[in-house]
């Protein structure tokens, strides 16, 4: 039987996967820290759906080097707003 933790961890790998989501932006929906993203998807994850597992590493691998990117833009965009 899953326990709470590891039915929650499947369901945030679900979630990043389906809509490309980032640990920020999973943390807020699940209303959990980014630590708990972080460590759901990727210890908790592994030994309960390997395959998922996988695929979510795919995605925020794909974030993790958009990254620098949108911060940027961030940043563009405030001092723009500023000015």
């Amino acid at each position: 039987m899953k326990s709470c933790v590891e039915e929650r961890a499947v369901e945030l790998g679900e979630f990043i996967i389906e809509n490309n989501a980032t640990v920020r932006a999973a943390a807020k929906k699940f209303h959990i820290s980014k630590s708990t993203v972080h460590k759901d998807v990727s210890d908790r994850l592994k030994t309960v759906n390997p395959y998922l597992y996988g695929q979510v590493r795919v995605v925020l691998e794909v974030n993790k080097a958009q990254r620098h990117i949108r911060g940027g833009i961030a940043t563009r965009e405030k001092y723009r707003h500023e000015g």
